[in-house]
């Protein structure tokens, strides 16, 4: 039997009704994939990875433990249990005791555990009846005698009591691998990946933090930034809860009037007020066919020095509603002498600054 590292975190065995303990569970695979690629999530609660290729990568089965601990705590914020042995069935039970069977031990570890390990209670009812303790009791029971007693998926266990197989039936969740495809696909559109397409450990530590807040704080916690629908910068920005459906939406709609790229870095949810004026010093103003009565040159805010106006463009009349109460408004890019470009915008006479680009 291959020799494994079992990993046993007891507070992602029970799902929680709100995704997180499969989202954190796949995170940490993740993680754990970059100390050993061959790293699988066997059931809810419980990873199990080989020893052999990770202890020589790492010089030493003990330093690929330390390597293993520091992920989880560093991942979760929290502790795991860890165990080597060989097979699956005995990496588990090692994971969860937290003990590390030296190499050749596993059998006398296998033969000591107590029967009612292999997970059926009317078989440990009937062994102690029999004065059948342990695993190892139970294993040197002829396969014919076990048979005249019991079902064919005893004979199973038995074959696992003897050491013939590692796996027990339904130790491993065998839909679990769908599941954390699904949702991997699903927040495949809201990962920031690296230069090369990678996520790195620092990715996964921040995932799985934003998880710890929102199971803290709430659903509506953790929020991040997305695109909407809208004519304007300010419109279409949008903070929606973290991990939601509506982070990633499609809006088709054609949105006659709406500014083209390049859109600005930053936008103001508040007015801030600014001046303008041409080379007369007459303040510049949008008139009713939208355009302007003179050429910007210089640009304050309502009290600040004057900056120079190297270069604008625009303004872009914007009328809204205009069957009911209509909204006027224009908008015209500007380049100051410092390098600031800027996005105003006219409306009742008054300009305001609406967007700083990067």
């Amino acid at each position: 039997m291959e020799r494994l590292i079992g990993v046993w975190v007891e507070s992602l065995r029970v799902e929680a009704l709100d995704g997180s303990t499969l989202r954190e569970s796949l995170v940490l695979l993740d993680a754990l994939g970059v100390v050993c690629p061959f790293t699988e999530l066997i059931h809810l609660g419980f990873y199990a990875l080989p020893s052999r290729g990770p202890s020589r990568f790492f010089g030493g089965e003990q330093r690929v433990l330390e390597a293993v601990a520091t992920v989880v705590r560093d991942v979760l914020g929290r502790e795991a249990s860890l165990g080597v042995a060989d097979g699956l069935v005995w990496c588990e039970f090692a994971a969860r005791d937290g003990v590390v069977v030296a190499p050749g031990e596993t059998d006398d570890y296998r033969r000591a555990r107590p029967l009612s390990v292999l997970g059926r209670r009317d078989l440990a009812t009937t062994g102690r009846r029999l004065g059948l303790t342990t695993v190892g009791d139970f294993a040197d029971l002829a396969r014919a005698r076990v048979s005249e007693r019991f079902s064919a998926s005893v004979l199973v266990l038995h074959q696992v009591a003897r050491g013939e197989l590692d796996e027990l039936p339904g130790q491993r969740d065998v839909r679990l691998g769908a599941r954390l495809g699904r949702l991997r696909e699903a927040d495949r559109p809201d990962e920031q990946r690296g230069f090369f397409g990678q996520r790195g450990a620092a990715d996964d530590r921040a995932h799985a933090a934003a998880l710890r807040l929102r199971q803290r704080l709430g659903a509506d916690g953790v929020v991040v930034a997305a695109l909407r629908g809208g004519r304007l910068p300010q419109d279409r920005a949008a903070l929606v809860p973290w991990g939601s459906p509506t982070a990633v939406s499609q809006d088709d709609a054609p949105w006659p009037g709406q500014l083209r790229a390049p859109s600005p870095a930053t936008v103001f949810a508040h007015r801030v007020a600014v001046e303008l004026h041409g080379a007369a010093n007459e303040a510049v103003r949008v008139d009713a066919r939208g355009t302007l009565n003179t050429a910007p040159t210089s640009f304050a805010f309502a009290s600040g020095a004057l900056r120079a106006v190297t270069w604008y463009a625009g303004p872009w009349p914007l009328v809204e509603r205009w069957w009911a109460v209509g909204r006027r408004r224009a908008h015209l890019q500007v380049l100051l002498e410092t390098g600031e470009a800027l996005l105003l915008v006219a409306e009742s006479g008054r300009w305001s600054l609406a967007g700083v680009y990067d």
